[in-house]
């Protein structure tokens, strides 16, 4: 409590985490981190399929930013318990580094942001500021098991609707595994033709569109699982528009020309998933509108 000069006794306002803890903390992960997050970066700007991670820790620092004003006036209260987050997440690291496991050593950079957090301000500010902090996972590759086990079948179901389709249209086509054999070339559906790369951007996408553009939290679960079906369907779409391309030069199967056709096709998922917003939207309005 204080007492103000006329001898009012007010209320102490609350305060909150300060700026400098934030600050030497932010460093202290930076520094312990630092081999694991220079590898991350590097992967980023290597690796066609995490591309959008340079774009994750932005957007979610935005909108750590905006709910700055939801925490005025909501005192910090260090939660202990928290320790127990980041002993784990320190001796994951360790093991990790130890058995060269990439996705362990760096989902322990986020379990460690996510525990420093809980530490110093408490599971209230936890709870505020859980989706950037979970968002922050994005910006981690998946594992190569997983992506191996994943990538394949997907280039196989690519591989077939686009044989279909090439014969719907009347283009000769007969698919071996993942290879496309047409009457003047071959394609090869590789793993960057997989689909996982336009599934990852748009699920991340997905999730900032739903996050600023929709309240309804039944929609934005809807909306997030239907970018699965929409990029698998897009990148079939991409590689039967190679192979009709692909029968008038065979330059357009190849080069600038395919990765502007992922280009085109990938906006057009992106239209369909706005799409698939709006009509969401509209049939929530209709089922609220009294009989």
């Amino acid at each position: 409590m204080l007492t103000d000069a006329t001898g009012v006794t007010k209320p102490a306002k609350a305060s909150s985490v300060s700026w400098p803890v934030i600050a030497w903390t932010s460093a202290l992960i930076l520094l312990c981190y630092f081999p694991v997050i220079s590898r991350l970066i590097h992967q980023w700007a290597n690796d066609d399929d995490m591309g959008h991670g340079f774009f994750v820790p932005v957007i979610a620092g935005y909108i750590a930013y905006q709910k700055l004003d939801g925490i005025a006036g909501i005192p910090a209260k260090p939660d202990f318990r928290a320790i127990f987050l980041l002993v784990w997440a320190a001796l994951q690291a360790y093991l990790a580094t130890l058995g060269a496991e990439l996705f362990l050593a760096r989902t322990a950079i986020v379990l460690t942001i996510i525990g420093s957090v809980w530490l110093l301000c408490g599971l209230r500010y936890l709870r505020i500021f859980a989706f950037p902090l979970g968002l922050l996972f994005l910006m981690i590759p998946i594992p190569a098991i997983i992506y191996n086990s994943v990538t394949f079948p997907l280039q196989l179901f690519a591989t077939r609707v686009a044989e279909m389709s090439l014969n719907v249209l009347g283009i000769p086509v007969m698919s071996s595994g993942n290879v496309l054999e047409l009457a003047d070339m071959k394609l090869n559906v590789v793993d960057a033709c997989s689909g996982i790369r336009s599934l990852l951007s748009l699920t991340f996408l997905s999730l900032i569109y739903g996050y600023f553009f929709e309240k309804s939290t039944r929609i934005r679960v809807i909306l997030f699982l239907s970018t699965l079906p929409i990029a698998i369907l897009a990148n079939a779409g991409r590689v039967t528009m190679t192979g009709i391309l692909g029968q008038f030069d065979a330059k357009f199967a190849e080069g600038l020309y395919h990765e502007a056709e992922g280009w085109v096709i990938f906006m057009i998922a992106v239209m369909i998933m706005v799409g698939v917003h709006q009509a969401l939207t509209r049939i929530a309005a209709i089922r609220s509108r009294p009989a």
